[in-house]
């Protein structure tokens, strides 16, 4: 993987997404059963990269939202977020990784299939958009860390015991 200089690099936590330009790189670790998922714009070297940890905004109990941690509401402020920057909404591409089922339970409840409904989640909220899923690596049950390069549209993936790849 390339090194990348520090004052270039933005880190995204949990629950949070951040924008970036090129030659900007946008880094979430900690990806299990959360979602990394990136959407850019090729043309402009512009992306943003958000670490979902749930599925639906209505599954949010106290009735304070923050809109980063969901897939549907996530998703839709990064889209009007990348169109107030001047990129156009059929310019938009995606990719993702995580959505990890790391731990097995023996009763079966779709409730604790955290990282499967998130990769579901995202990919529904990606189609009501419109924007291409181009490529993901989600699913088994190890952790990642992802690096997202706007100028290349490369998506770097480290995945505990497994290595790294691009996509």
């Amino acid at each position: 993987m390339t090194s990348i200089r520090t004052e270039k690099l933005i880190k995204v936590g949990m629950a949070d997404w951040k924008l970036a330009f090129s030659p900007q790189v946008l880094r979430t670790s900690g990806l299990g059963s959360c979602v990394g998922i990136v959407v850019y714009d090729s043309q402009k070297k512009v992306g943003a990269l958000s670490h979902i940890m749930l599925p639906d905004s209505t599954l949010a109990k106290d009735g304070k939202v923050n809109r980063a941690k969901f897939a549907d509401t996530a998703l839709n402020d990064i889209v009007s977020e990348l169109v107030s920057k001047g990129c156009a909404l059929p310019s938009l591409k995606a990719k993702m990784a995580g959505g990890a089922q790391m731990f097995r339970f023996t009763s079966g409840t779709d409730m604790m299939r955290i990282g499967p409904r998130n990769v579901d989640a995202v990919k529904k909220a990606l189609m009501e958009n419109n924007i291409p899923l181009l490529a993901e690596d989600t699913g088994g049950n190890k952790g990642r860390t992802i690096t997202f390069y706007p100028e290349t549209g490369c998506l770097h993936i480290r995945t505990i015991h497994e290595g790294e790849q691009v996509i």
